[in-house]
Formats: structure tokens, C-alpha cells, sequence
């Protein structure tokens, strides 16, 4: 997919790692230790090994916690 045709990352259902990394200025490690200590989480989604961020439901785990 090119530059011209990509989604925005605010529009986005779902984030990478890296994607999530930027967007919350969180980094990639702290990121993979939430999903691993939260691995049944509801914001998290995986296909196969790889791991996506449910965008909107991370934000309300990061709002309904105190301190990451």
C-alpha cells in the first residue's frame, strides 16, 4: 500500500506495536511487557505471533489506570 492510499493511524481500528509505540509515546518493550502481563486482555488481538493494539479500548485501559 502506498503513502498516498494509507489509513491514518488516529483512524485506525487497530495498531501495530510500533504503530502504538508512536502514537502513545510509550516504548515498543513497555508495550509488549503490558500485552504480555495482560495477555487476556480485551484490548489486545493476535493473528498468529503477531500482536495488534485495539486502539480505543487501549486508551480506555490506559485511562483506567494509574500508572503504567
Amino acid at each position: 500500500m502506498n503513502e498516498k492510499n494509507s489509513v491514518p493511524v488516529w483512524k485506525k481500528y487497530t495498531l501495530t506495536i510500533a504503530e502504538a509505540s508512536e502514537y502513545f509515546n510509550i516504548g515498543d518493550k513497555k508495550l509488549r511487557q503490558l500485552v504480555q502481563e495482560n495477555n487476556t486482555a480485551d484490548f489486545i488481538l493476535t493473528n498468529g505471533v503477531k500482536v495488534l493494539i485495539k486502539r480505543v479500548k487501549f486508551e480506555q485501559f490506559i485511562d483506567s489506570v494509574s500508572c503504567l
